[in-house]
């Protein structure tokens, strides 16, 4: 039986837990950069479930690979070897360059992950090494240990006695690392590119020292590339922008294009701090997801799909900054780097999101002003276009 979209919206209020600020709209199909919903409306998606739809909705060969690792296997326990796990975590070790990976179902998973091993290693060298240090703004996820580890104290509240242990510094400002970090600090962790916290770019000089202080001190640098990662800012990992390497780095989101997975990859040094049974996942790394991420990485992994992406957020940046020289006294700033791009108003943007949605267009807004575009990372000049199109339509409204 079809339900109408109020009994959804119904059945939404009486039985799901509301903790989503939903739009009134209820999707039913994607293919590429489009999304349908059940009135049979058209959307273009820049938002690709928050960057998770890389190679958009629909793509032939994910497809291809889910329907035929479904037909032969779903799930095993990790007390067995599968050959799609295997060859994921040996792709994700070549790119990254570290040692060995460990894969979850999501990135607070990873995260989760990174932060055990990190006080892990860093037990090894001294018992009262623990602190975390995290930057202001940043958002590392909604477990108990992540949610500490994001330093957005409306995360925080109802929630307490929250771990121990954890501090915070600003973004991209050196000085208040350094007299924070000493002997007892054993990790700092950073997204290369702030995400929810407004799509903010660091310098990369204070990318560069915070490698060189965790050196100094022996702590783990830890990456979030949740957001950042997986070709989205034009180099695979957004670290590599920065000339730098972490200890550890974490995935999530577009790793499997859709189905739930994480990945958290260390060094062989910091991997070494961990034993059987120190850390485990049931479904983590199972053959499904494993499959749409060998997809995924053969693809996005490819210096031609990234050269794609560096060229059309250079395109994309350029249409933003031309709507900024039209509304400035609407627009403050635009930022970001490769198909992760932020245009920061001077007003909430929530209206504006509806106003594009009404018009077709899917995007969002964090950080309560900022216009985030996280597009599937196949999208043409033309796509940009049509959006952008749409944004600079419903811009004169509200300037």
């Amino acid at each position: 039986m079809q339900l109408t979209d109020e009994q959804i919206y119904a059945k939404d209020a009486h039985d799901y837990l509301p903790v989503f600020a939903r739009y009134q709209i209820v999707l039913d199909h994607g293919d590429g950069v489009y999304v349908y919903d059940s009135q049979g409306k058209k959307y273009i998606d820049f938002l690709g479930g928050i960057a998770v739809n890389v190679l958009g909705h629909n793509h032939p060969e994910l497809v291809k690979a889910i329907a035929e690792q479904a037909g032969k296997m779903i799930h095993c326990s990790n007390l067995y070897y599968t050959q799609v796990q295997a060859e994921a975590a040996e792709k994700l070790v070549k790119l990254s360059g570290l040692g060995k990976v460990f894969f979850g179902n999501s990135g607070a998973e990873a995260n989760e992950g990174a932060i055990k091993v990190a006080r892990k290693y860093a037990h090894t060298i001294a018992p009262d090494k623990s602190q975390i240090i995290s930057a202001i703004h940043s958002f590392h996820g909604r477990t108990i240990a992540t949610l500490t580890a994001t330093g957005q104290p409306k995360y925080h509240e109802g929630f307490g006695p929250l771990p121990e242990g954890f501090d915070y510094v600003p973004y991209n400002d050196i000085e208040a690392l350094e007299k924070l970090m000493s002997d007892k600090t054993a990790a700092v962790m950073l997204e290369p590119i702030q995400g929810e916290g407004g799509v903010h770019v660091p310098d990369t000089e204070y990318m560069q020292k915070v490698r060189q202080l965790c050196d100094k001190y022996d702590a783990v640098l830890i990456f979030d590339e949740i957001q950042s990662g997986m070709g989205r800012s034009g180099k695979f990992f957004a670290y590599e922008n920065y000339g730098i390497k972490p200890d550890v780095v974490t995935l999530a989101k577009g790793l499997a294009g859709g189905v739930p997975i994480g990945a958290f990859i260390t060094s062989d040094k910091v991997a070494a701090a961990l034993h059987a049974g120190d850390h485990g996942s049931t479904f983590g790394g199972n053959p499904l997801a494993c499959a749409a991420a060998n997809v995924v990485l053969d693809n996005v992994g490819n210096e031609a799909f990234l050269q794609h992406v560096t060229e059309m957020g250079d395109y994309m940046k350029s249409r933003l900054k031309d709507m900024q020289a039209k509304f400035p006294a609407l627009i403050k700033e635009v930022r970001g780097m490769g198909l992760i791009l932020g245009m920061e108003l001077t007003k909430p943007g929530r209206e504006i999101v509806n106003a594009c949605l009404d018009k077709g267009a899917i995007i969002n807004c964090t950080a309560g002003n900022v216009l985030r575009f996280v597009p599937p990372l196949i999208v043409t000049k033309a796509h940009i276009d049509e959006v952008c199109d749409a944004v600079e339509a419903v811009l004169p409204q509200y300037a």
